[in-house]
């Protein structure tokens, strides 16, 4: 399916990058009950058809766990998604599935949450699922913005922006999602510091589970889908940064100096945790690091760790904290 994905970026790069495009009318006959007329984007050539339709890549509900300890499945090195909540048990999302289904909409505890992957800008961000007084599930358009996946909820077909998880369609727009502190670290990390903690057990579909469809991503000059302003500073598009708000760390920066405190928050980068965007196995690819973010009090902070082309695409003024 995700090779789909590529191909169909491909299509649609030639296809679908002419007028015909910029056109909400062109998207209505896949959404019908989508409200077309209250949008924040202005120009509608920015959204492209990434391959798969709408729910073509299935985004995940209520999934079952199982305790840290006997899971046999995930290497050591693999990256998972850590949501640790007081009072409920510590949970892991690996990205072997998520590659797979890029949105969970799971609930620990009474808090709602959708932990959200998109391989494509190696964005991977956790929201509470409540707004005013719904609780939103979410599902996969199929569409990109800036290479971003574009998510819907199933409760009023609106669309949103997962990079930073806001409304930009449909009823909702402009409604921003509240961030819930979650981090990518290890497997290895995980069960060592949570051994009867959870994770998310593998998924009753036929997937290639631990395979990574977009082998040799992250080491690619430029993304896909994306005809946006390259980073400044020299900073190559695919460069991971740590970004908090709207100031992003270069991680090379962090693994030269793995602990940095500035702008209120500390940053800390440790070894050990592979890419998921780099070989043809999760489980193999090169060392990237896990990243920590925590405030003042040690209180973890929301953050992500995505490429540089991203986060200038959707934070365009935003603080770029090189250093000396």
């Amino acid at each position: 399916m995700m090779w789909t994905r590529l191909v169909g970026i491909i299509f649609a790069t030639l296809v679908f990058s002419g007028p015909g495009v910029a056109d909400p009318s062109f998207w209505k006959h896949e959404w019908p009950a989508t409200d077309f007329s209250r949008t924040q984007i202005s120009n509608w050539a920015e959204i492209l058809s990434g391959g798969p339709p709408k729910d073509g890549i299935l985004a995940l509900q209520d999934p079952e766990f199982i305790h840290a300890i006997k899971d046999t499945r995930i290497k050591p090195r693999e990256p998972v998604i850590t949501l640790e909540i007081d009072g409920q048990s510590p949970r892991a999302y690996p990205l072997r599935y998520l590659t797979w289904h890029e949105i969970v909409n799971d609930r620990v505890g009474a808090l709602p949450v959708a932990v959200t992957f998109c391989p494509l800008c190696n964005s991977a961000v956790t929201f509470d699922r409540r707004v005013r007084t719904r609780t939103l599930t979410f599902g996969v358009t199929g569409k990109l913005r800036n290479s971003d996946m574009v998510m819907y909820d199933r409760e009023t077909q609106s669309w949103w922006q997962q990079a930073v998880g806001t409304a930009i369609v449909g009823e909702l727009t402009g409604t921003e999602l509240r961030l819930v502190p979650s981090w990518l670290e290890s497997w290895e990390e995980f069960r060592t510091r949570n051994p009867m903690g959870l994770v998310m057990e593998e998924p009753p579909f036929n997937r290639s589970y631990g395979r990574n469809p977009y082998r040799g991503y992250d080491s690619r000059k430029r993304p896909f889908l994306y005809n946006g302003e390259l980073p400044p500073h020299g900073i190559p598009a695919l460069a991971r940064v740590v970004r908090v708000g709207d100031r992003a760390w270069p991680l090379t920066r962090l693994m030269a100096d793995p602990q940095i405190t500035e702008a209120g928050v500390r940053i800390s980068w440790r070894p050990g945790q592979a890419s998921a965007l780099d070989t043809g196995r999760i489980a193999r690819g090169r060392d990237v690091g896990s990243i920590r973010v925590r405030d003042s009090q040690g209180r973890d902070v929301a953050h992500d760790v995505m490429f540089a082309f991203a986060f200038h695409a959707f934070w365009p003024d935003g603080v770029w904290m090189l250093g000396k």
